[in-house]
């Protein structure tokens, strides 16, 4: 089973660079896409169709902000909207397919390099989202939730660390979180399972060459339920062609 995940940065400009063309050619079984940035009814005209899928999107209530979408090749029992916290309910972060006792959940958790406000929120998410955590675990269900988490876990997961530890998605505070994630929580950082070495990055700043340089973080995961883990067997980034500042990650399960 292949899970694709990519922030597209707007679904509509990732559109005009190419995605879904690229997409059309890798027989995913599930897509997960972060900060589509777009309404559904703000999307004719536009090359977003994959044939043989079926596409779902949690939109932000703010035009323009945020949004989640996610396209399934196969159908789907049910698709949960949300995960029951109001504030980021509303800001389209959390879309579940459910497939028998099989969730799928494209995520994006928010960015707290805008400042304080911004990153408050961010501790805010953390704390709310982990009782979700534990209610899919209880629930028994064998989950990936791929997207953007907005956090480099570990000094491996970003170029220069040194630097950037009192910096928005490598806080000791956020790092501690993923830390309870893939420990007394019970989830697995799926890519490591089979890609432990370094330079793997998933997003560059737009500024200077830092793409071109590899100067980025890993801040884009599939993170499966314990149930899961030791299923991934193929994992890689694509950065052959540039559909934003994030790179789809493709990872590959047997299931």
């Amino acid at each position: 089973m292949r899970v694709i995940t990519v922030n597209v940065c707007g679904i509509r400009s990732a559109a005009a660079k190419g995605l879904f063309r690229w997409l059309r050619r890798q027989r995913a079984d599930f897509i997960c896409l972060q900060e589509t940035r777009c309404r559904p009814e703000q999307l004719a005209g536009h090359d977003v169709q994959l044939p043989g899928y079926q596409s779902y999107f949690c939109d932000a209530e703010r035009k323009g902000y945020a949004g989640v979408a996610l396209y399934s090749r196969h159908a789907l029992d049910r698709v949960v909207h949300g995960f029951g916290v109001a504030e980021f309910d509303r800001e389209g972060r959390y879309l579940e397919a459910r497939i028998g006792d099989l969730s799928v959940v494209s995520l994006y958790l928010p960015s707290g390099s805008a400042g304080p406000e911004r990153q408050a929120s961010k501790f805010r998410f953390l704390e709310a989202f982990t009782p979700q955590l534990a209610r899919l675990r209880r629930a028994r269900r064998r989950c990936i939730l791929s997207g953007d988490w907005n956090i480099a876990h570990r000094a491996i997961d970003l170029r220069n660390w040194r630097s950037n530890q009192r910096n928005s998605g490598f806080l000791p505070e956020e790092r501690a979180w993923l830390d309870t994630v893939f420990g007394p929580a019970g989830y697995v950082d799926a890519f490591r399972e089979v890609r432990p070495g370094p330079h793997h990055y998933t997003w560059w700043s737009n500024r200077g060459q830092a793409r071109a340089n590899n100067v980025g973080w890993r801040i884009d995961y599939q993170v499966v339920s314990g149930a899961l883990a030791g299923k991934a067997r193929r994992a890689s980034i694509y950065k052959e062609q540039r559909f934003s500042d994030h790179a789809p990650l493709i990872m590959d399960y047997e299931l």
